[in-house]
């Protein structure tokens, strides 16, 4: 419904190359600078620069892309809004979370919500709480599930789930045999930490700050943008992390990794954030719905494990 021009432009800036567009949008490339030459033409204006086989937008082309982006995103709105209005729950989702959601709960809450939806075509961003809420500034995600303690204030949020941080380390470092760690006592050794913008990071960071622990007083000799990354370094021996537990489940059941819970503990609220002006389709309220029942349920596998725990303790 969009202007195919608009489509093919946005096409062209997103991946700067007109050859990935035409593959992304199965066209050959002389139609895709066909297209765009129209573009221009209807604008009067140049929207890429086009120097030693690169092309770049063009301070016009940059002030376009904004507004394609929104507009195409408000046009799959209206067209999912209307599908949704037939009582059909189908069309494109475009998802977003930070890296700890998406690696470990939401692959399997996406998978099971297009099995009961066929017509719905999710496609799943993954960045830091901080680049998730961005891009549903700009209205290229319409939902986005973040950890972070706070949110920007064009966005509404609902929180999902508890989520309970840990100290993670090596079983030769010197706090694996703790029961639990207070975080006066995590200064005295190397620490593996998240990067700037992550959700994770503001939390413990906030945690540290309650407990009279100035960040800057931890001895921070890494920082990884990745949680596979922060579970590698740590099970290298080059220190301790404060990482989701859930993150690190199989790695401790392996005896790879072992996880501490901190004093007191540190837990978390998962929320999930969308543009506070968008009327929610149809479509993003019924995933919505959906990973709130299937986030707040404990996993399999952690029942199992309380299990035991719970018949110990009612052992005389």
């Amino acid at each position: 419904m969009a202007d195919r021009r608009l489509q093919v432009f946005h096409a062209v800036a997103k991946h700067l190359s007109f050859t990935k567009a035409g593959e992304a949008l199965c066209m050959t490339q002389p139609a895709v600078t066909f297209q765009v030459r129209q573009l221009e033409e209807h604008f009067n204006t140049r929207l890429f620069d086009r120097t030693h086989g690169r092309i770049a937008l063009t301070p016009a082309g940059a002030v376009a892309f904004a507004h394609a982006e929104r507009i195409l995103a408000l046009t799959a709105e209206l067209d999912s809004r209307m599908r949704n209005l037939g009582g059909q729950i189908a069309g494109p989702l475009l998802i977003g979370a930070s890296t700890t959601i998406a690696d470990f709960l939401l692959p399997q809450v996406i998978g099971e919500f297009k099995a009961t939806h066929p017509g719905v075509a999710p496609s799943l961003f993954v960045g830091n709480s901080e680049a998730v809420q961005e891009r549903l500034g700009e209205r290229a995600l319409d939902i986005g599930f973040i950890e972070a303690d706070s949110y920007i204030p064009s966005l509404a949020g609902e929180r999902l789930c508890s989520d309970e941080l840990q100290v993670v380390c090596a079983p030769g470092h010197p706090l694996a045999g703790r029961r639990s760690v207070a975080a006066a006592a995590l200064v005295e050794h190397a620490y593996l930490s998240r990067e700037q913008g992550s959700g994770t990071r503001e939390v413990i960071d906030h945690y540290l700050g309650r407990a009279g622990v100035e960040p800057g007083a931890l001895h921070v000799i890494m920082e990884a943008s990745s949680p596979e990354a922060l579970k590698g370094l740590v099970a290298a021996g080059m220190g301790f992390a404060i990482m989701s537990r859930v993150s690190v489940v199989k790695e401790v059941r392996l005896g790879q990794l072992v996880g501490i819970p901190l004093f007191p503990p540190l837990t978390r609220q998962l929320t999930a954030v969308y543009p506070r002006e968008r009327i929610q389709s149809g479509l993003v309220g019924a995933f919505l719905q959906f990973a709130k029942r299937r986030l707040d349920a404990p996993p399999a596998e952690e029942a199992a494990e309380r299990e035991p725990a719970l018949s110990a303790r009612s052992a005389p």
